[in-house]
């Protein structure tokens, strides 16, 4: 559950919420803000084979604590400085930064968790703290984002959001290495 929390508010603050941000905080029009995350979201993409591709070289283990590292130190001053972004370069440089970190969990999440149950209860052990976890944090970041910012306290956001990866960074820290210890066997 702690990998899931951390990462999917990250995945939701970063994807979903920022296109709002960038109209709501920094001042950008609806359709720049659009046009942004468009192209940024179309990079993301195209970064998510390479990063699990990099993830059967390297083992999962470095690309979580990858993302775990940069979202605990780097959600909040990415956040502050889109808030006071003038230029649609630097709005989306920071943006691809903040969906460069968050590849380090969304190229590999299936199959890390998938790497850590046997057949016979992968399911089980798989979907339910995934869908429990994404209910209350990912499911939540956006109303908990424009809340915070409704009773003048918008940074809080971006703290609660790097509490999560920090979370995160800790039970990724305590986990083995999947890549090496799948308890995929059926391949």
């Amino acid at each position: 559950m702690a990998i899931t929390a951390g990462g999917t508010a990250s995945f939701y603050a970063y994807t979903v919420y920022l296109q709002k941000f960038l109209a709501n905080t920094s001042g950008f029009d609806k359709a720049t803000a659009t046009q942004i995350m468009t192209v940024a979201l179309a990079l993301m993409l195209l970064l998510q084979p390479v990063a699990g591709r990099l993830s059967d070289y390297l083992g999962r283990r470095p690309l979580m604590i990858f993302f775990g590292l940069c979202g605990t130190l780097f959600t909040y001053p990415i956040f502050m400085a889109l808030a006071g972004a003038q230029s649609v370069g630097t709005a989306f440089a920071l943006v691809m930064a903040a969906l460069t970190m968050v590849t380090g969990y969304t190229s590999i999440n299936a199959i890390v968790k998938a790497e850590l149950f046997p057949a016979d209860i992968r399911a089980l052990g798989v979907a339910l703290p995934y869908a429990i976890a994404n209910t209350i944090f990912g499911g939540t970041a956006e109303y908990i984002a424009l809340w915070l910012k409704n009773i003048g306290h918008e940074p809080w956001f971006y703290i609660y959001i790097s509490l999560l990866c920090a979370v995160y960074l800790v039970a990724v820290l305590r986990m083995r290495e999947t890549k090496a210890t799948s308890l995929i066997l059926e391949d």
